[in-house]
């Protein structure tokens, strides 16, 4: 997988599912990398049903993440992490490849 999955993220990302009543047997976490913010791109996360020809999947611990072809150059080597702390409450990546990122960390740029 061209990103990995901390338990912290892993756990939010099932509570949030219980939450919205989403079953994780038949939906996958579509992870995305498109236009916008402050540094020209921005990280995108939501449920998703369908896997077109060229996605890659991969199963981390019950939980089916997908990334279109794209996406996955972007975001190679990546972490996908939840906080609480004092930077903000949210999903996070450490992106090795992001050559800026903005202020509030939530765009980056190559």
């Amino acid at each position: 997988m061209t990103v990995s999955v901390t338990d912290r993220a892993l756990n939010q990302i099932r509570d949030v599912a219980s939450e919205e009543g989403v079953d994780l047997e038949e939906t996958l976490l579509r992870v995305a990398v498109v236009p916008g913010g402050c540094s020209g791109l921005t990280y995108d996360l939501g449920w998703d049903t369908t896997v077109q020809e060229t996605d890659t999947v991969e199963a981390v611990d019950g939980v089916r993440v997908v990334l279109d072809q794209k996406s996955a150059l972007y975001v190679d080597g990546s972490e996908l992490d939840f906080t609480d702390g004092l930077d903000g409450e949210g999903f996070h990546f450490a992106n090795p490849q992001a050559s800026r990122t903005c202020a509030c960390g939530e765009s980056f740029g190559m």
